[in-house]
């Protein structure tokens, strides 16, 4: 219930006028003291605070024999601290005014979460005898506030997250370096638990994640790259991503899974430049083939006339160059290997003999560069076509001529009561070129053979022969072979010999620079002749057709020795 501004003046009034100067008996009480013939009471009376003689002033009221300052508002006496009924923030403060309403002081609480500020009641707070605003910021702690609603005499915590300083916010009342994200407050490092390249960085953002570092480590294999976690290397301040090369080292590349802060050796084989692969880390010329280095001129070894050049190819074989050795009496052509000769550009198969010097031939174990002198130049080879050889037959009949395994039978023969007997010569032109000096060598098995007449025989060589059966003069210069006998067919010079002792025998017959022909069986000189001249062609076998004067023998060989 709420009483009008006169009707409390005159109830306040009423009671004043109730405790002074009350008519009493003259017996007074222990709080009394008389006066005249009146007790005055000590404690209430103005006019006798105390004692007979003190009266209160007309501010002052008796309160317990003491005279105390009131106000006087409207007529109406009022005691010190009074609230003006109509204004909180005011009341009766004698020392400033007895006769006007003073202001409350600052700080007193004057409404439901208010105090007084300056006589008004307002929603601010009082706090270390200092007015604050509503939501006023402690100066000495930027997590404390003033909030009215919270209390109006003491500062208020302000909430997490609250930004109180530069880089910090308020965790639990304290001003830390810590972040506010999602209603949590993080410790600085923490991780974003949806995005392990962010973290609380308070220098970057107190109220959001922040890029971590390029580089950081976010899981296995992978490093953060602008705030995400990819599968990446982060060398030298750089982010490289999978097997990009090292600028300075092309044989290194990033390989996030074996390292993500440093470069991982490239494989063997990687291409690192024109005619290069990386071997054990560097780059080098070399080639990588089926898995295996090899290095440069490096031959194939499943085909030694491929080989690894790596100006041509790193990855796979080279052909070697026509005339490369590949072994030993070999040599590669067409990316083969062959037991051949390579002189002078050309090629030759093994024994191939050189086509202007009869005693140089392709021997690839000697050489596979340069023509080998051999012993002898084969004219006949028993058991190999005659005709192929070279050789031509000349023969009149009766003859046979038989090829056995490893020689050739010339046979002669007369028919009874015949004139003429068989005739039976093989020869071979260009044996040597005509008037140069030469050595043959024949191995001859005389079966039977008769006596010879002079310039003929039925078992004799001619070192020069002219077709049918010899000129005269090459006819004198023949040698026969007689059974026991060996001579020139002119008789002038012979020379003991079993010639028909079943064995083959070695003839030997040489011409010199001087023109001297020598003839030598098995090794034993035995007939000499000055002035011979060779056509370059010979002849071998039965030279006469005289009747009766026949013979049998077997050639096994005939070459030409060489110098």
């Amino acid at each position: 219930m709420k009483f009008s501004r006169a009707l409390w003046l005159a109830v306040s009034l009423l009671s004043s006028c109730r405790e002074a100067d009350q008519p009493r008996d003259a017996g007074c009480a222990s709080d009394e003291v008389s006066c005249g013939s009146q007790c005055v009471s000590t404690s209430t009376d103005p006019a006798h605070c105390g004692r007979c003689n003190h009266a209160c002033d007309a501010t002052e009221r008796c309160i317990l024999g003491t005279c105390e300052a009131r106000c006087t508002l409207s007529g109406i006496a009022l005691d010190a601290g009074a609230v003006d009924p109509g204004d909180p923030c005011a009341q009766c403060t004698p020392a400033n005014s007895t006769t006007e309403w003073s202001a409350r002081p600052d700080g007193t609480s004057c409404a439901a979460q208010q105090i007084c500020a300056a006589g008004s009641c307002a929603s601010q707070c009082f706090i270390d005898g200092v007015l604050r605003a509503a939501m006023a910021v402690n100066p000495d702690d930027g997590c404390q506030r003033c909030d009215p609603a919270v209390s109006t005499t003491s500062w208020s915590p302000r909430a997490d997250g609250t930004t109180c300083a530069a880089n910090e916010v308020c965790v639990s009342g304290v001003c830390q370096a810590k972040c506010f994200i999602d209603g949590a407050s993080l410790a600085a490092g923490a991780l974003d638990p949806t995005n392990p390249c962010q973290q609380c960085n308070p220098m970057v953002s107190t109220s959001g994640w922040s890029a971590r570092s390029d580089g950081a480590s976010c899981a296995s294999g992978k490093v953060c790259t602008g705030g995400t976690c990819e599968a990446r290397c982060f060398v030298g301040g750089t982010v490289y991503a999978p097997d990009a090369s090292n600028a300075g080292n092309l044989c290194e590349r990033c390989d996030p899974g074996q390292s993500t802060s440093s470069f991982t050796r490239a494989p063997d084989g990687t291409f690192c430049g024109t005619g290069q692969v990386c071997a054990a880390g560097a780059c080098a010329a070399k080639c990588f083939i089926g898995g295996v280095l090899y290095f440069d001129g490096a031959v194939d070894p499943t085909n030694a006339c491929q080989q690894c050049t790596p100006s041509s190819s790193t990855t796979g074989w080279t052909m070697r160059a026509t005339g490369a050795s590949c072994g030993a009496g070999q040599l590669c052509e067409a990316n083969t290997c062959v037991s051949k000769c390579l002189i002078d550009g050309g090629f030759f198969a093994a024994d191939a003999v050189n086509p202007t010097q009869a005693c140089e031939t392709c021997q690839p174990l000697s050489s596979t560069t340069a023509w080998t002198m051999r012993a002898t130049v084969p004219l006949f080879v028993a058991g190999q076509d005659l005709a192929a050889q070279g050789w031509t037959v000349v023969s009149q009949q009766p003859f046979a001529l038989d090829a056995g395994v490893d020689f050739l039978r010339l046979a002669t023969s007369t028919n009874s009561g015949a004139s003429t007997s068989g005739q039976l010569l093989i020869t071979r032109p260009g044996v040597v070129p005509a008037g140069t000096p030469f050595t043959l060598r024949a191995e001859v098995l005389v079966e039977s053979v008769s006596p010879h007449n002079p310039n003929d025989s039925a078992a004799a060589f001619l070192g020069s022969f002219t077709p049918g059966f010899g000129t005269p003069a090459e006819r004198s210069a023949m040698v026969y072979l007689d059974a026991a006998a060996i001579g020139w067919a002119d008789n002038t010079q012979s020379a003991s010999l079993a010639v028909t002792n079943g064995q083959y025998r070695t003839y030997l017959f040489s011409v010199d620079a001087t023109n001297t022909a020598r003839v030598s069986v098995d090794g034993v000189p035995l007939l000499t002749r000055t002035g011979f001249v060779s056509n370059g062609t010979i002849a071998l076998g039965d030279q006469t057709n005289d009747p009766n004067v026949d013979g049998v023998m077997r050639v096994r060989s005939v070459s030409r020795m060489c110098p």
